[in-house]
């Protein structure tokens, strides 16, 4: 059974709130001293809550990025609305952020009241305040009851080493470095938009952890849960669904492309998720590509199984057969987020993939089988000379590496035929291999 789990890193959280294009992800990505948030010049950007490692002073804390917090909000602005409450509940100290320009509002005025009644320590940001001549406005914020307004400009920079400061006064100590063990296996959750992620990440974590709506593109940035199945602790990232190649995409779309290859770079293995109830598409088959390019450990899952009936399964076998026959080494799991079928049988089939993955072969046992594997089916000639296969030799794992050294060129399809017989022999399921030529020059004569 999958459930999600309190994280155990042990470092202070302060959760970053306020009603919708105050600057909230600037100022978390001035916090953070690089560009982590997604930012646009338009409201509503963020509306997961999504937690970033953060350093100042020497000193490590957590910082989440909530999406903005209206009052009385309906919708899909309502359940931001809850995300923000979330954070606020989990977090240690709280840190509210307001347009310094416009001054208090009503929903300032009730997130106020709300974080009053919460009893958190709270660092009140006056946002917007870009020169000397602009911290008068800071000071009607006096009137929200949550202590001195500290002028800010996250655009710029100005005042955010004097607000960090105030955050560490706020936040509790963090453990010693040697106290934290060694973090869970990361799993990046990938798909095209509205396939389901979002959902799956929330029946495993058995709360509503990520936004969910009908509308395709809710999930922007990255967001993660530590999650327990079979009795094991895994940190999932549930991305943004990919639309196009990065370089295609524009806005807000363009940053989440970033941050979603950025997760799946960190992440060790890839929960690739596919929409079983429609046919495949040339987007799918280009996520699955990008995902085995980048060398993570593969994991395919057909969601929305509750949809599929006989005719559909048949056509489906069809299109796997079809369109996905290069990468049939991945474990294969149908699944459905809504109603939970077949959610348990991830775990093992994420523990198989990892095993591909950090397989090793030693070097004699390698050589011993490629040398009955060249026997039997010697590589073809090529330019009236056939190249000698010398040896082989596995130059590292995650994924697998190996080097095949000759005395000539070999063919991309006998490099292929090399790929299949390695994973006959020894496994490799869930991983993809890659297998480079190095092709030593024979001794020429002596003159």
């Amino acid at each position: 059974m999958a459930r999600a789990v309190k994280p155990t890193g042990g470092l202070p959280v302060l959760a970053v709130v306020g009603r919708p294009n105050v600057g909230k992800s600037t100022l978390v990505n001035r916090i953070l001293g690089r560009r982590e948030a997604v930012v646009e010049d338009v409201p509503g950007v963020t509306r997961d809550r999504v937690a970033y490692d953060a350093t100042w002073r020497g000193r490590r804390f957590t910082v989440v990025d909530t999406g903005g917090w209206e009052p009385d909000a309906r919708g899909l602005a309502a359940q931001v609305a809850m995300q923000a409450e979330i954070a606020v509940t989990a977090a240690d100290a709280v840190m509210l952020v307001v347009d310094a320009t416009v001054g208090a509002t009503d929903a300032d005025e009730a997130v106020a009241k709300v974080l009053r009644r919460a009893k958190k320590p709270v660092v009140l940001a006056a946002n917007k305040v870009d020169d000397a001549r602009s911290e008068s406005d800071a000071t009607s914020l006096w009137s929200l009851g949550l202590g001195e307004p500290l002028a800010v400009s996250a655009l710029h920079g100005r005042g955010s080493g004097d607000l960090l400061d105030a955050v560490l006064d706020a936040l509790p100590e963090a453990p010693a470095d040697g106290d934290r063990e060694a973090g869970p296996t990361s799993v990046a959750l990938v798909g095209r938009p509205n396939v389901g992620k979002s959902s799956l990440l929330n029946k495993l974590a058995g709360e509503q952890r990520a936004l969910v709506d009908s509308v395709a593109g809710t999930t922007r940035d990255p967001v993660d849960s530590l999650i327990e199945m079979d009795e094991e602790t895994w940190r999932f990232v549930d991305t943004a669904g990919i639309r196009r190649r990065v370089r295609e995409a524009s806005g807000a779309e363009y940053y989440s492309s970033l941050r979603t290859a950025s997760a799946l770079d960190q992440a060790e293995v890839a929960v690739v998720l596919l929409d079983a109830s429609e046919s495949l598409t040339e987007q799918d088959l280009r996520i699955l590509s990008m995902v085995e390019e980048s060398g993570r450990a593969i994991v395919i899952a057909f969601n929305k199984w509750d949809l599929v009936d006989e005719d559909r399964r048949y056509d489906l076998d069809r299109e796997i057969d079809r369109q996905l026959a290069r990468i049939t080494w991945a474990p294969r799991v149908n699944v459905s987020a809504k109603t939970g079928r077949a959610v348990d049988r991830l775990a093992p089939a994420l523990r198989t993939a990892l095993e591909g993955w950090k397989t090793r072969v030693s070097t004699g046992r390698l050589n011993a089988w490629l040398g009955e594997v060249v026997a039997a089916t010697p590589p073809p000639v090529r330019g009236g000379k056939q190249p000698k296969i010398l040896f082989a030799t596995q130059a590292g794992t995650c994924p697998p590496r190996f080097v095949v050294f000759t005395t000539g060129f070999l063919e991309a399809g006998y490099r292929r035929f090399l790929e299949r017989r390695l994973r006959e022999e020894f496994g490799f399921a869930g991983t993809p291999i890659e297998l480079s030529v190095r092709a030593r020059e024979r001794n020429k004569a002596r003159s």
